[in-house]
């Protein structure tokens, strides 16, 4: 054979080759793309130096991107933050179809550099480049990350929603202020995003589509089922990107596993529960400040929750604590709607608990507390009494103090039904004291008369040098039918609780 044709000979095999390699990339490329390990496919609407970057470099950004990533941590263990930041901005550019690259990199400023600074707004301006960066970013490129969803989830629920940051009421105070120009001073205006009148409104509703992403007709669907919510609180949106996550899985069926869509579902769950405990806020226009309490409309929800939760999991171990779980919140709930003084819910709660939980004791340390054997009264008292132990003369003291102090402030504030029921608490818990430490007819250990305890609480609060604000005694002294001089002169000056019905009223039981 001469060289001519061995020439010709290789030339065709050479092609053959890599016409058959080219087929063969083509079939690679298909199943990496099935198993998310790339995207073989042009980014759309990407920056001109990322679609060159994810084009030109071909299979050098893998080892290009290991090397910044090991560059990122070494500074970062120098604290050079910002330097890192930087690297984990050309990380998600050479690999941004690479989930997990967004998901370490949110992390990583949430959670691992914002603590490092001490100074709250320094915290909070990490925190929220976590969110944008999975939110903005994370997701325009990876549309269907199921996980992205967790994760945004994730911040909203536990790094804002929780306790676990010491800043975490500073970040709260920080996303309420945004969210209170979409939502509302009550967190639950729809209507101008969904049907803006004007101009402004307009304007309003394209800031809460193009920079927090958010679909307004969507967060309605959710708050439809799930809530209903304040949206200026993180647990709303923990819910709302858990909710995103479903539908994604959903729309992807053969890209998701029953483990994420698990993960989706307990963000939802988790988040109704803490929106339960602390969903409200409570402005105090006094002190002109705010706090949590509980939103007790979400009730029926997240109890229906807790019974979805339970069918879907298959694991008995992870089935046994979604059942204790429930019967947890089953049993705050209860109380919660107690003193809050709506009491025909807590009584079908209560009874609700003991029809599904009859063998279970509902008080710690005492076995022989089923709800069978217990009144809504004796459990509500119960439970203070847990807190305050059942004999200790000093916590009694302070507890009632403590009931009797709140219940007063709530009358100022303009909530009457939770005074009423806080004032009948106090009282109950005094009765039940005396009751328990009371032998052959006298007290072991005696407490002071409930009159004297509820003076005391009304002489501090009404003190015009350390006592309410000026509004606030004003609108208790008027509530009260008190002598308006209270509000003029120290109020150690005089008694208050003298010739006052509402007092008489609510004392008579405990002074027999």
């Amino acid at each position: 054979m001469n060289s001519r044709v061995k020439k010709i000979l290789l030339l065709l095999l050479a092609g053959a080759l890599l016409f058959g390699s080219g087929q063969f990339q083509k079939a690679l490329n298909r199943g990496r793309d099935a198993l998310g390990l790339t995207h073989a496919a042009v980014l759309e609407n990407a920056p001109p130096a990322l679609a060159f970057t994810t084009v030109a470099l071909g299979g050098f950004r893998g080892l290009i991107s290991n090397f910044l990533w090991i560059r990122a941590n070494n500074l970062q263990q120098d604290d050079k933050f910002f330097e890192a930041a930087q690297l984990a901005d050309w990380i998600t550019k050479l690999e941004p179809t690479y989930a997990q690259v967004w998901l370490f990199q949110g992390w990583n400023m949430a959670y691992n550099i914002s603590v490092k600074f001490k100074d709250f707004p320094d915290r909070w301006r990490w925190v929220e480049r976590g969110i944008e960066l999975l939110r903005d970013d994370g997701l325009r490129y990876n549309p269907n990350s199921v996980d992205i969803y967790r994760e945004l989830g994730w911040f909203f629920q536990n790094k804002m929603g929780a306790n676990l940051d010491d800043a975490n009421r500073y970040y709260k105070s920080q996303w309420a202020g945004e969210m209170r120009n979409f939502f509302g001073p009550n967190g639950t205006n729809f209507d101008l995003l969904l049907s803006p009148p004007d101009a402004a409104a307009r304007t309003n509703a394209a800031i809460f589509r193009d920079k927090y992403k958010l679909d307004a007709a969507f967060a309605r669907q959710v708050d439809t089922q799930y809530g209903p919510f304040d949206w200026r609180l993180p647990e709303a949106h923990a819910i709302y990107w858990g909710a995103r996550g479903l539908r994604a899985a959903k729309e992807n069926p053969d890209k998701v596993k029953a483990d994420d869509l698990i993960k989706l579902r307990r963000i939802i769950y988790q988040s109704m529960l803490q929106a339960f405990h602390h969903g409200r806020i409570i402005i105090d226009p006094f002190a002109k400040t705010y706090s949590l309490g509980p939103n007790l409309d979400l009730a029926s929800q997240v109890n229906a929750a807790y019974e979805r939760m339970s069918a879907e999991e298959t694991q008995s171990g992870m089935r046994d604590g979604i059942i204790k779980a429930h019967r947890n919140f089953l049993r705050d709930a209860v109380y919660f709607l107690y003193e809050n003084n709506r009491l025909a819910e807590a009584r079908k709660w209560f009874k609700y608990l003991g029809d599904n939980y009859p063998d279970k004791p509902i008080i710690d340390g005492r076995p022989d507390s089923l709800p069978k054997n217990l009144t809504l009264d004796e459990y509500a008292v119960a439970v203070v009494q847990i807190d305050i132990g059942e004999t200790s003369q000093d916590r009694v003291t302070s507890a009632l103090q403590g009931l009797l102090s709140r219940a007063y402030y709530n009358l100022a504030t303009g909530q009457d039904d939770r005074y009423e029921n806080l004032k009948r608490l106090a009282v109950k818990v005094y009765e039940r004291y005396l009751s328990k430490t009371s032998a052959h007819g006298e007290q072991r250990v005696p407490l002071p008369p409930f009159d004297t305890l509820n003076s005391e609480v009304l002489r501090q609060l009404l003190d015009f040098k350390t006592g309410m604000p000026y509004a606030a005694r004003a609108e208790l002294v008027t509530k009260l039918g008190l002598p308006s001089a209270l509000l003029e002169a120290p109020a150690s000056a005089a008694n208050p609780v003298e010739n006052n019905p509402v007092n008489s009223a609510n004392t008579n039981s405990a002074t027999k």
